[in-house]
Parts: C-alpha cells; sequence; structure tokens
C-alpha cells in the first residue's frame, strides 16, 4: 500500500494534506486500482467506487449482514472493514457469484424455495450462505455442533439457523432461506 498526500483546498482555501492510499485488489475475478481516503470502508469502496451495489449498506455497524462478501473465501461484514487493509486480497460479491449464462446454484435455490421478500438482505444472505458451507466442508464447528471434535458437520436446520444468525432479514423469511441452503447443503432436516 502507498500513501501519497494530495493538497486540497477548504472553504478558507488554507491548503490541507488529504492522505490517499493506493490500493490493488481482485474483484470478482478482474484486478483493480483504487486511489482511496484511507479511512475507507471496503463496503463504501465498493459501492462508491466501484460502483458495484449489490452488496447493500443496512445498519453500517456489522449487526445486519446486508454487507457480507467473501474475502479470500471467507465472509465478512464489508462495513467494518476499511478497504486498505485488503491490499492484494481476492474479493468476491455478489455480482461475481454468477456467470453471465447461469445462476449461482445458492442463488437458484433462494428463488426455488421464495427465500426473499424485499430482497435487501439477499445478496448477503447468499454471500453468508456460500461461506458458511465452505466453513462446515472444511469441519467448522458452530456453537450447536453435537460433537466439536469428529470433524463431521451436519447441516441441520439448528446449525445452518446458527451459522446464519448475523444475517438479518427483516421480512423473516428465515423458513425459506433455511430451506433453500440446506437444499444445497444436501444437509439434514430439522
Amino acid at each position: 500500500m502507498n500513501a501519497d498526500v494530495l493538497t486540497a483546498m477548504d472553504t478558507s482555501t488554507k491548503p490541507t494534506a488529504v492522505a490517499v492510499s493506493r490500493i490493488a485488489l481482485t474483484v470478482n475475478g478482474q484486478p483493480r486500482q483504487l486511489e482511496l481516503d484511507p479511512r475507507t470502508s471496503l463496503l463504501d469502496a465498493l459501492r462508491e467506487h466501484l460502483h458495484l451495489t449489490g452488496t447493500k449498506k443496512g445498519c453500517d455497524h456489522g449487526q445486519c449482514g446486508a454487507c457480507t462478501v467473501l474475502i479470500n473465501g471467507r465472509r465478512i461484514n464489508s462495513c467494518l472493514t476499511l478497504a486498505v487493509m485488503h491490499d492484494d486480497d481476492d474479493i468476491v460479491t455478489i455480482e461475481g457469484l454468477s456467470a453471465p449464462e447461469a445462476l449461482h446454484p445458492l442463488q437458484a435455490a433462494f428463488i426455488e424455495r421464495d427465500a426473499f421478500q424485499c430482497g435487501y438482505c439477499t445478496p448477503g444472505q447468499i454471500c453468508s450462505a456460500v461461506g458458511m458451507l465452505a466453513e462446515a466442508k472444511a469441519g467448522w464447528p458452530s456453537h450447536v455442533t453435537p460433537d466439536v471434535a469428529s470433524g463431521q458437520i451436519a447441516l441441520s436446520d439448528a446449525e445452518i439457523r446458527e451459522r446464519m444468525s448475523g444475517n438479518i432479514c427483516r421480512c423473516a423469511a428465515y423458513p425459506n432461506i433455511v430451506a433453500a441452503i440446506r437444499d444445497i447443503a444436501g444437509g439434514v432436516s430439522r
């Protein structure tokens, strides 16, 4: 990360220094170069600088999960991290999950199971579900995993609900969200 100081004029026409950080990201498979105020959140960099508006700004405090993206394969609330912290990282947003000719399997399952109503939380829900399925496949236990030593994670409804608890749906489509994830995971029900 390189930081340069640019001179800007404030309202009193006195020069003030504004720090700018140069970062390189791979976003949805595309290399991107950005010059940002080092205080810019990753969420704002994605939405305001790269115009990837699928990632939603909900609470801007890490409480709702609407801004969830995948960074190096792990899910993260993009409102809680600074863009400069992810120099050279691989970032996948909802726009990067599908191919032009086909939806990601979780996107198709959300449609099939009617797992959204207003749709505002859906991009974060889907990105979180992709990350959650990878965590379960890797054997990472959750608070409700019955046998943490086995390394085998059966994605029951309770396990899915616990793992997705950081993503809020104000429309309460939770049963359908769980069903859509279960369809893709092939987990046991209830």
